[in-house]
């Protein structure tokens, strides 16, 4: 038996404002199922951030409808819980569930168990920071109930595991049920998989099927999981999507014409346009001449910027890129607010909803924030 296992899809996600980056979304999307689909598996498990947004555009509801209808016809069930950007602060309901309602897909992500061809699959919707205390009951009595099904157990996730990502973690491993032998995580956008002794299975985090505002622009594969439940381990077999590439690069002022010259060479074996970012070393650096030379990139790339890493200058700095955007942005809160507390409320729960300008969905988190404050 077989599954798919998809995370953090972000239907809708419109980058740079160009509608060829929400079609490249949804793209991926349907290089997922279609893969799915094409390898006969089992079911699929969407683990969280389906669309962009809680009100997500007609376009990205249609698109995943449609991808659900597919698996259907070809009598493959799929099951999904909801992240962050699936759920609107101001009481609605969320758009997924009109998939459950119309019975396209199966909504786990209340902790109810339920038993699919004789493997048990649960799930949690995105538990949020001030609620973490009470769920650890809730995963000890769903714990109990896994302890006693013979077959494979599936516990779906939209967190964040702090061994794996110290800045974006709200749970440690051991805070989680000890006897699944598969866990469906999302939320964290690079892949990762990881096992634990006190766990029955491995953490695994498929990543994003696709560059998100939160990575920044560099080179990297995304994808999806495949795993392997014929046997009594849970074996993960990675499989690449044909995403549109991006490059991250360091050249010199001196020899700008020169390095961009070398650059539109590479691209050039790409069937796709790229997405490309310069960041630019060197002294006295001239912005017209740097827009004369970088503008040969603009028919070739899909999108292109700059940056100058200048250094010794009253000019504005530019740092390097960090490895981790979600670790320096971490970094640079916890610094300027003097509280980790403080910078993880930050940036995990006001910063996704100022940067989809869900304002008035800020504004109740803040009350909310003030209230527990004062109690």
């Amino acid at each position: 038996m077989i599954f798919s296992h998809i995370s953090d899809t972000h239907l809708g996600l419109t980058q740079y404002g160009l509608e060829e980056r929400e079609d490249d979304i949804y793209s991926s999307f349907n290089e997922s199922i279609d893969i799915s689909i094409k390898d006969h598996v089992d079911f699929v498990i969407f683990a969280g951030d389906i669309f962009h947004v809680p009100n997500p555009s007609g376009t990205a509801i249609l698109q995943m409808a449609n991808a659900l209808k597919r698996l259907k016809q070809n009598n493959i069930e799929s099951f999904f819980v909801l992240g962050e950007h699936d759920v609107s602060r101001i009481r609605s309901d969320p758009i997924p569930y009109v998939y459950h309602n119309l019975e396209f897909s199966r909504y786990v992500g209340q902790g109810k168990p339920f038993i699919h061809r004789g493997v048990l699959i649960a799930g949690f919707d995105k538990i949020r920071r001030n609620e973490i205390t009470q769920y650890l009951e809730k995963f000890s009595e769903l714990d109990k109930i896994a302890s006693e099904h013979q077959g494979h157990k599936i516990l779906i996730l939209h967190q964040g595991i702090s061994e794996m990502n110290q800045f974006a973690g709200e749970l440690a491993s051991t805070d989680l049920p000890k006897n699944f032998t598969y866990y469906a995580m999302g939320h964290l956008h690079d892949r990762n998989l990881k096992k634990f002794s006190q766990l029955g299975g491995p953490i695994a985090y498929p990543g994003s099927i696709e560059m998100t505002n939160s990575e920044g622009i560099k080179e990297t594969q995304k994808g999806f999981y495949q795993v392997d439940i014929s046997e009594s381990e849970a074996k993960s077999n990675w499989v690449k999507l044909n995403t549109r590439p991006q490059l991250s690069e360091k050249v010199e002022y001196e020899c700008l014409g020169e390095n961009i010259g070398k650059i539109l060479e590479k691209i050039s074996t790409y069937s796709k346009k790229p997405i490309l970012e310069l960041k630019i070393h060197g002294k006295n650096i001239e912005s017209e001449i740097i827009q004369r030379h970088t503008s040969r990139l603009a028919q070739h790339t899909l999108y292109y910027t700059w940056k100058i890493l200048e250094e010794g200058s009253d000019n504005v700095i530019l740092i390097d890129r960090p490895s981790s955007i979600d670790e320096e942005l971490f970094k640079l809160a916890t610094n300027f607010l003097g509280s980790n507390n403080k910078a993880i409320f930050a940036i995990q729960e006001l910063l996704p909803l100022l940067s989809s300008n869900r304002i008035k969905e800020a504004e109740n988190v803040i009350l909310e924030e003030f209230v527990r404050f004062r109690k």
